[in-house]
């Protein structure tokens, strides 16, 4: 058994969910072709809290960390779509949670 999930943590202000949700549609495919990486989900809060899980899962600590060093980094520090200023985020804080996968489950075939 092997493999790293990173669950990203952000902290979502009601008013700025649709920016958030749009900006992770418009990025999608970004992390797919990573070397190691094996699974993403963006979970809304659906009551009593306002963060959403940002979901990944790599092959390996290693895989996690040349993905950040590299299209990650490059990702986030880019201007604008037309040159300009970077928007505003749209989450007011993030926390990164890390964790080692130790059990899983699949269905079984029918």
């Amino acid at each position: 058994m092997s493999g790293v999930v990173k669950i990203n943590v952000l902290t979502v202000p009601s008013e700025q969910r649709e920016t958030l949700e749009k900006r992770f549609a418009s990025r999608a495919h970004a992390v797919e072709n990573s070397d190691g990486f094996e699974w993403f989900e963006l979970l809304r809060p659906v009551e009593g809290t306002d963060q959403y899980l940002v979901y990944t899962r790599w092959r390996d600590e290693a895989s996690f960390q040349a993905w950040m060093e590299g299209p990650m980094k490059a990702a986030h520090q880019g201007g604008g779509a037309d040159g300009g200023e970077r928007p505003k985020p749209a989450a007011s804080g993030s926390t990164l949670w890390s964790f080692e996968v130790v059990q899983q489950a699949a269905p079984k075939d029918a």
